[in-house]
């Protein structure tokens, strides 16, 4: 096992639990306050995830301590067949399609604290998907929120150890942060903050901003 690989697997020892869950928190907190000062069309607004409004994503993003194992295999059932994505997002608009702006910030009150998290996942999964789900929902929106950087860190090597695991790769390049000490994978380099490098880990190298090197333009669109 080469040692990104293992760091990448070891992802949720390097930061204790109680420092997880707080990011987790108040990251979710974050985002609430923001989506409550949204404008009706601004939850309509299409989000960077596609097929996906802001509604969807939000509603997906606060599902995350309410799934229960029944949840899942009921999910699991229904989309015997289909791609991940396709589940997903079949998924995420059924659980989406009843909500209303005002159901989503009165379940990210009501979860609030909350350490349960969706069954078969680690308690990191959270961290990454209110990281990322956060810029999916603002940065349409021209609204700026900044990601700590320890907790990108961590979830950027989640991220990447996701994408080994269901054959999705950034390939070529090496990550280089500009705001910490990280940097992972082989070839030209591509440097940016963490922020951004957690973007591009999650597929999302068409938004993300301030990267230089030589391996910019070899980042999948």
């Amino acid at each position: 096992m080469d040692t990104d690989h293992e760091n990448a697997q070891h992802t949720g020892k390097r930061m204790d639990a109680t420092t997880m869950w707080g990011h987790i928190h108040r990251e979710r907190r974050a985002l609430a306050e923001a989506l409550a000062s949204l404008p009706a069309e601004g939850w309509r607004q299409d989000s960077l995830c596609p097929g996906w409004t802001v509604l969807d994503v939000a509603a997906h993003v606060i599902s995350n301590p309410q799934l229960t194992w029944g949840d899942i295999t009921r999910m699991t059932a229904r989309n015997l067949g289909r791609s991940y994505d396709a589940m997903i997002l079949r998924s995420v608009r059924e659980w989406a399609a009843g909500q209303t702006p005002e159901r989503v910030l009165a379940d990210f009150d009501t979860y609030d604290g909350s350490l349960r998290h969706v069954p078969v996942t680690t308690r990191v999964e959270p961290m990454l998907d209110v990281l990322v789900h956060t810029q999916d929902i603002l940065r349409p929106l021209g609204l700026r929120h900044d990601t700590p950087v320890d907790a990108a860190m961590v979830a950027a090597d989640r991220a990447r150890l996701i994408g080994r695991l269901t054959g999705w790769r950034r390939g070529g390049v090496r990550l280089v942060a500009t705001d910490a000490d990280w940097s992972r994978g082989r070839g030209p380099e591509v440097r940016g903050p963490m922020q951004e490098l957690l973007l591009v880990c999650t597929g999302r190298a068409r938004v993300a901003t301030d990267l230089t090197g030589d391996g910019v333009e070899l980042l999948p669109r």
